[in-house]
């Protein structure tokens, strides 16, 4: 059988690499680090362990995926990384392993897109179907829900929490929580629709697109405290519960939502 790794990349002989697996030239692969079947590694790609990647992911040049945190407060601890599958890494992205005073590690789903120069922060989690477009910055402990898209230059502070099927417009700075179906813009971010398009794009059904937008407006349109909009939004008739995430994200969260 041929082999798929490079003779010119360096892997260490612990690693656990599916036969499947192709690696670039000058890709370097340490200890610890374990590739499932038919993901590709391209050239000049770091990765260091504890590293967990699935299967039928793509890891474009120059990124570097693994690494230690430059958190102060990390003394060289065995932390990981854990990524699923089907996902789409573009180049020079960055993503950290985690730390013990959190979660001990970062998590990304499947079927994301990470574009090019986008960094993930420790401990940070990424869902399922997700897109980072270029150069969006995670801090440590962000957590991100499945279906959200944040634009270029999207920057997001540590323990923030950005719904599903929320949307960043360019050069947002994310200072609070977004709440599921939100769409935010500018510096400091603050909320100015729900993620319409998206959710045609994702099958919504009009009526529910509309009851999603009212609830929007309970929460954001109508001078009412977050208490009060949670129990308004519990009393709307929700047949197929699509306003759950939108009172689930409201309700969980710890740094307030974006206003």
């Amino acid at each position: 059988m041929v082999s798929l790794i490079d003779p010119r990349a360096i892997v260490d002989p612990s690693a656990k690499l599916a036969e499947s697996v192709k690696v670039g030239p000058w890709s370097m692969i340490g200890p610890d680090v374990e590739i499932g079947p038919n993901t590709v590694i391209e050239p000049h790609v770091i990765l260091k362990g504890p590293t967990k990647i699935g299967a039928n992911n793509h890891i474009y040049q120059f990124s570097s995926i693994g690494e230690d945190t430059p958190d102060l407060k990390y003394k060289g601890e065995p932390t990981r990384l854990v990524i699923g599958n089907n996902n789409v890494i573009r180049e020079g992205v960055t993503i950290h392993r985690g730390t013990i005073q959190d979660r001990e590690e970062t998590t990304i789903g499947d079927h994301n897109l990470i574009m090019a120069y986008a960094h993930v922060g420790h401990d940070s989690v990424i869902g399922n179907h997700c897109i980072l477009v270029n150069n969006t910055a995670l801090a440590g402990h962000v957590h991100i829900d499945d279906w959200a898209i944040l634009s270029g230059f999207t920057l997001v502070h540590q323990f923030c929490k950005i719904g599903r099927h929320a949307f960043t417009g360019m050069g947002t700075a994310v200072g609070k929580d977004i709440p599921a179906y939100v769409m935010v813009n500018g510096n400091p971010a603050a909320a100015k629709s729900i993620n319409a398009e998206g959710l045609r794009r994702r099958g919504f059904e009009k009526s529910d697109i509309t009851l999603i937008n009212k609830g929007f407006k309970l929460i954001y349109r109508r001078g009412l405290t977050k208490v009060e909009a949670i129990d308004q939004l519990k009393q709307l008739d929700d047949p197929n519960s699509v306003l759950a995430p939108l009172i689930g994200s409201v309700e969980s969260s710890s740094r307030g939502i974006v206003r």
